[in-house]
């Protein structure tokens, strides 16, 4: 019984496949009617749940070829970031960007449009310059259906020191979101809601060197919020032996933008996860929203991280046109309660919202649609690329793919 990584899914899938080969994929494709892709599973919903093969890619060559100017890294899609990152750092170079976890696939987090945070830093998938793509009919395109590999843009490497502060009062946080989420390179806001007046944490990274200190202490005195006294989890009272190193120590990009080490298992580990992410314009009314169902949410949920992404021009990019504010929920394994709230949750929040595509989420297909003002174009290029629908779900019929 093939589960995704929450437990919180299982798939329907007639057959699990791992192909060793890209002429193995190509097979099982023309092999099968039906196919979705499994990546490293951490999705919370039916995104690739299957009627019909699913394929793991994690058994083909890992590749991980930098381009001879130093500008880009081709990598294969099953590659995790956490199995990227230390290649690139022996060479001298860095990703702009990583998520809060480095356990997940890169081909998998590209194509849920998963993202750190960042005022100036977009999602993993803006760093895409170019695709390999093996269409339902057999033939690799460079550039969608099941991805190969991805081009991915690179830098020099850098060192991030990260910073944990407690505490801080949510009015203050609101009356100036823009100064507390531009505190530093990468800024989330941490709460569980089961106080309305003050956030749990705010961790801040910031490249080096540091020549914000100043400013942010000053930040953080205005917001009420101190310094933490030694290492802390998101979470509340969980161990954090498995978080990257706080406390203002520099180290290598890839050991401080995420939340978590690599050789931990992340975050609670049972859980449920939801993200929605609005306009920064209406990210105050969003947050108010959240903190108006408090009471509600608060028996349900581990934490609830604030943080942000920059605009993109990617068409179902949940930041596509606008620079966004993503409220994301780390819930008790309740998926009947959670289920239950999401949609007055959802209602709650501004009609420009829109939902993580792996995270759990209730809204219609129709009214989801009618957020991306460039479906129409995406699903005149799925037609071009899947003219059959054997890469089609359950999960995708429901969103009107």
């Amino acid at each position: 019984m093939e589960r995704n990584w929450a437990g919180n899914v299982v798939y329907r899938a007639d057959a699990v496949e791992h192909p060793e080969s890209i002429d193995e994929v190509r097979a099982a494709i023309s092999r099968e009617s039906l196919v979705r892709v499994l990546g490293t599973r951490h999705c919370f919903n039916d995104i690739a749940d299957t009627d019909g093969t699913l394929l793991a890619l994690d058994r083909l060559p890992l590749e991980i070829d930098v381009s001879e100017d130093r500008e880009s890294v081709r990598v294969s899609s099953g590659a995790r970031y956490g199995d990227i990152a230390p290649v690139l750092e022996a060479q001298g170079l860095a990703l702009s960007n990583l998520a809060s976890l480095p356990h997940i696939s890169v081909g998998g987090a590209v194509a849920t449009g998963t993202h750190g945070s960042g005022d100036q830093i977009g999602s993993l998938a803006s760093t895409v310059r170019a695709l390999t793509i093996l269409t339902a009919g057999g033939e690799i395109r460079r550039l969608a259906r099941v991805v190969l590999d991805l081009t991915l843009d690179v830098e020099p490497t850098y060192q991030i020191s990260q910073h944990v502060y407690e505490q801080p009062r949510w009015d203050t946080i609101l009356d100036d979101l823009d100064a507390v989420t531009g505190a530093g390179t990468s800024v989330s806001v941490f709460s569980r809601w089961q106080n309305t007046e003050v956030a749990d944490q705010i961790w801040v990274k910031q490249r080096q060197p540091d020549e914000r200190a100043r400013e942010r202490a000053e930040l953080m005195q205005r917001l009420g919020a101190t310094a933490a006294d030694g290492p802390r989890h998101p979470i509340i009272g969980v161990d954090p032996v498995a978080t990257s190193e706080q406390g203002g120590v520099a180290g290598p990009w890839f050991q401080r933008l995420p939340h978590f080490r690599l050789e931990f298992t992340p975050s609670a580990g049972a859980e449920l996860q939801s993200e929605y992410l609005v306009p920064r314009t209406d990210a105050v009314a969003a947050i108010e929203a959240v903190r108006s169902l408090a009471d509600r949410i608060a028996p349900l949920l581990l934490v609830n991280e604030v943080r942000t992404v920059r605009a993109d021009e990617l068409w179902l990019s949940s930041s596509y046109g606008t620079d966004a504010v993503g409220l994301h929920f780390t819930w008790r394994q309740d998926e009947l309660a959670v289920r239950a709230l999401l949609p007055d949750l959802e209602a709650a929040l501004p009609t420009t919202t829109r939902p993580h595509w792996g995270k759990v989420f209730t809204l219609d297909g129709a009214e989801v649609r009618s957020r991306y003002p460039r479906w129409d174009d995406f699903t005149s290029l799925r037609d071009e690329f899947d003219p059959q629908r054997r890469f089609v779900n359950a999960y995708l019929e429901r969103l009107g793919v």
